[in-house]
């Protein structure tokens, strides 16, 4: 079987938008370094509101965030202030801990903003948990083009080209849109890989994907992912970890120690 596993995210309704999470699910944990899965919209809020999303805490992790539409203010403990928007990946490496707060930018909240998109977190590998917090923005990412299909490189190595982006395990991340008719491969050089169909339709070696679920790839397997009608979807995978992550509320770490840590941390301020 090419296809080890297929999960159907928990959907959260957050008050005008949905939010869709894939993993953690009792059914995938992790694929490479991706400990969490979100997909949000596509949506339009009400004038004059936007995406509220308070000051709160990671460690142990990186969080990337990847826009097909609509913008977020991001603001952090190191300093940053920056403003999303789709062709940009934002990574924010929480490391020994970092505090941010997402908003929707003023300019999009008067005619309602809109939100779409993805928000995925990275385990940081053993050894490198408590690096120092930092964030980046990248804008110039490859962008792979072929066989109606065009694929911008988020993170790592793909079809022979590398993302300037900073990775801390072998990572590798893609945003596939495919034209009426278009087809690219799917490699087998990672460890763990999965696809997320975001929009239109595709099919992986002839099988439909059904939209927002993640399709976990069997390791080795090499597919081709296919759109007769047009379609986007998300590729994600890295190396596989040996060691288990723990997930509480924003936290993630090796060391249930550190979680409980970082709990009396943020209750005490």
């Amino acid at each position: 079987m090419s296809i080890l596993t297929t999960v159907t995210p928990v959907s959260h309704d957050l008050g005008g938008f949905t939010v869709r999470r894939a993993i953690p699910s009792p059914r995938c944990r992790m694929v490479g370094p991706f400990v969490f899965v979100d997909q949000f919209g596509p949506a339009r809020l009400d004038p004059g509101t936007g995406m509220d999303v308070r000051p709160h805490p990671h460690i142990n992790l990186a969080t990337v965030t990847w826009l097909f539409d609509g913008a977020i203010d991001h603001r952090d403990s190191v300093g940053s202030h920056a403003t999303i928007h789709p062709g940009t990946v934002n990574l924010m490496t929480a490391g020994s801990g970092i505090v941010h707060s997402e908003r929707s930018p003023a300019a999009e909240r008067a005619a309602g903003a809109t939100l779409y998109g993805m928000q995925t977190w990275l385990a940081l590998p053993d050894g490198r948990e408590e690096i120092a917090p930092a964030f980046e923005a990248v804008s110039a990412l490859p962008l792979v083009e072929g066989g109606g299909a065009a694929a911008s490189v988020i993170m790592g190595t793909l079809w022979g080209e590398r993302a300037p982006t900073t990775t801390y395990a072998e990572t590798i991340y893609a945003d596939i849109a495919l034209a009426p008719g278009g087809s690219i491969p799917i490699d087998a050089d990672a460890d763990e890989r999965a696809v997320m169909l975001v929009a239109g339709e595709a099919s992986l070696d002839g099988v439909p994907l059904a939209l927002y679920e993640l399709v976990v790839l069997a390791p080795g397997a090499a597919m081709r992912l296919a759109s007769a009608g047009g379609g986007r979807a998300m590729l994600l995978g890295g190396e596989a970890f040996t060691t288990t992550r723990h997930v509480w509320w924003n936290f993630v770490s090796s060391s249930r120690e550190r979680i409980e840590q970082a709990k009396a941390d943020w209750r005490e301020g």
